[in-house]
């Protein structure tokens, strides 16, 4: 990810292409949920535009706090929080899974069908990762797809409509809450705002394509 990379996940410009700027902040998103941001990250946040286009948009202020946040951390805070919200041994002070979230259990119905829908689009799961398909980053990484793949017939507005209506909408905002609510977390509650006020305005343009 470079700085110029940033500024396009920032907030687009008038000269930006909306779609690149929608799957970048997807993919920055899924960065973050995944891992602590490194030395390098951080620092192309100290140089990331804080600015939306339009002052006030409702974007600008979570990200504003959120840039802000990332330029208050360090490697080692930023590390220290992801375990104790994320990791350590047995179960976590937050998951990061949608079956959590719409089963109460992990590796549930809504997993599978998560599997079958990527399966339908032509996706697996890398198994030299750990998480499985419903981690948020995960599922943030195939909105990203969605948006700027070169097949048409897969990357397109109502298959990024469908998959984010099934398997995003129903329960990110629902993480959003539980990392946003716990004592611990300093920088990952500015991810959580983002996040939440982000795929808000994601709701709202698939609305619209709906009416």
């Amino acid at each position: 990810m470079t700085p110029n990379e940033i500024r396009a996940l920032s907030f687009a410009s008038a000269d930006d292409a909306e779609e690149l700027a929608r799957a970048e902040l997807y993919g920055l998103l899924a960065r973050l949920w995944f891992a602590p941001p490194d030395a390098a990250l951080l620092q192309q946040f100290r140089v990331a535009v804080t600015e939306a286009p339009e002052a006030g948009g409702f974007l600008e202020a979570p990200w504003q706090a959120l840039v802000a946040a990332m330029r208050a951390t360090t490697p080692q805070a930023a590390a220290a929080e992801f375990d104790a919200l994320f990791g350590g041994v047995g179960k976590p002070e937050v998951f990061v899974y949608g079956s959590f979230y719409l089963a109460g259990f992990l590796n549930e119905k809504p997993l599978a069908a998560l599997r079958g829908d990527l399966a339908a689009l032509g996706l697996a799961r890398d198994e030299t990762r750990g998480e499985t398909e419903d981690h948020i980053a995960g599922v943030f990484e195939v909105m990203r797809f969605l948006i700027v793949g070169d097949d048409i017939a897969v990357c397109n507005l109502e298959q990024q409509r469908r998959f984010f209506r099934a398997h995003v909408q129903t329960w990110v905002e629902r993480l959003c809450d539980a990392v946003e609510a716990h004592p611990q977390a300093l920088l990952w509650r500015h991810v959580g705002a983002m996040t939440r006020a982000f795929v808000q305005v994601e709701a709202q343009g698939f609305d619209l394509l709906e009416l």
